[in-house]
């Protein structure tokens, strides 16, 4: 079963000559490209061979192409090749008939190694698309699903392209390849028991500030690697963090960042949940569908090329909103996320949100997890599809 991808129109619409898509493992790069143009000709430099061949001869590697449009896959495993594809690059600007036509497509899904490649030598020469795990607005258009299922399972395509997949199977799998071997090996990490350790601890606190001594400390580290291991995973397309709004008169809120993954059913299997039914009333409900409702912000902002802000608002006087969304210059929404669209703040007791915008408070916008929106002649109040659709289309 195919499921249409949001961030598809702006693939299409842009000819530049190298089109770079970057995402974790399993995300849906390869599966997107080979859907929207078959007449790109493909190889994979997961295969030894190739990979071996564009290391050691990058030249005569590009000659065994027959066609002059071509998909490098994981292209970030043979870094001798990027000169030769900026030469290519480079060539195919001084031939009218090849102008404005997308010659070469490359993926990766190791962040860490294809940046340094692509920074050195493509660097003005080609276009990047991020693609992540399917968003709800995605899955949701594709098949009716409860939006618990959702947060359970997460958006690896797999899993809702053949829906006998063992969702806690496959996301074992995945940890074990991607999370343990691939980050571990390409980030150089030695302690990789406390590594994985360490990516529990952070799924635990989805949601939460961070507090890199504390988290280090949990698992034998220090901050300054606890810090260094989070900056690899945001970079890997795992975590997301979320830096707290400031302005010249928000002295009084608090600087630290709040983490979120990227993938909700990623951080319920590291968490160890087995079924989505006992997440319902864990203490664990509130953060995970909070964590939902940022991952489909992030999502959408990357699918569709908005330039939407993100932050959260936490006075250290306890005032707390979940995220601060600028999502037009200067325009601000306050948004909440509620699994019950009976839990509503009392916004007008809160003095440092009246302090920073005086002349104009943001909008403030509950968004809960299932249900028919209601109305609320103070806060709007909908469930998270119809958010969607007010704000992101």
């Amino acid at each position: 079963m195919w499921i249409d991808r949001d961030i598809t129109s702006l693939f299409i619409e842009n000819s530049d000559t190298i089109q770079v898509i970057r995402g974790p493992r399993q995300c849906g790069k390869t599966s997107l490209i080979l859907h929207l143009d078959q007449g790109f000709e493909e190889i994979s430099l997961d295969n030894p061979s190739f990979r071996d061949l564009a290391n050691q001869d990058p030249e005569l590697f590009l000659s065994q192409f027959n066609s002059e449009r071509i998909f490098i896959d994981e292209a970030q495993y043979a870094p001798a090749l990027f000169p030769s594809l900026k030469r290519k690059a480079d060539l195919s600007k001084r031939d009218l008939s090849k102008r404005n036509k997308t010659l070469i497509r490359i993926t990766g899904s190791n962040q860490l190694l294809l940046d340094k490649q692509v920074k050195e030598s493509l660097s003005g020469r080609a276009s990047f698309f991020d693609l992540n795990t399917l968003s709800v607005a995605e899955i949701l258009k594709s098949k009716k699903y409860r939006i618990q299922e959702i947060l359970y399972k997460g958006g690896m395509p797999e899993l809702y392209a053949d829906p006998k997949k063992d969702p806690v199977k496959y996301l074992n799998d995945y940890i074990n390849s991607y999370v343990e071997k691939d980050i571990v090996l390409s980030a150089g990490i030695q302690k990789s028991r406390e590594f994985l350790k360490f990516i529990k601890l952070l799924a635990g606190r989805t949601g939460n500030l961070i507090d890199y001594a504390n988290f280090g400390k949990e698992v034998g580290v220090d901050a300054k690697t606890s810090k260094d291991w989070i900056g690899i995973l945001e970079k890997m397309g795992i975590l997301s963090l979320v830096y707290p709004y400031s302005s010249n008169l928000s002295k009084r809120l608090t600087k630290s960042p709040k983490i979120y993954f990227l993938d909700t059913g990623l951080a319920c299997r590291l968490q160890g949940w087995t079924d989505p039914l006992p997440i319902v009333t864990s203490p664990q409900q509130g953060q995970l569908f909070e964590n939902l409702v940022y991952s489909e912000i992030y999502k959408t902002n990357q699918n569709y090329g908005k330039n939407w802000q993100v932050y959260h608002w936490r006075s250290k006087d306890g005032e707390e909103i979940d995220f601060l969304l600028e999502w037009k210059p200067n325009q601000f929404l306050f948004l909440e996320s509620k699994t019950s669209p009976n839990q509503i703040p009392d916004i007008s007791k809160y003095s440092e949100v009246r302090k920073v915008f005086k002349k104009k408070i943001p909008e403030f916008f509950i968004c809960h997890q299932e249900g028919q929106r209601i109305f609320n002649k103070q806060i709007p109040i909908a469930s998270l599809r119809d958010f969607l659709l007010d704000y992101t289309r």
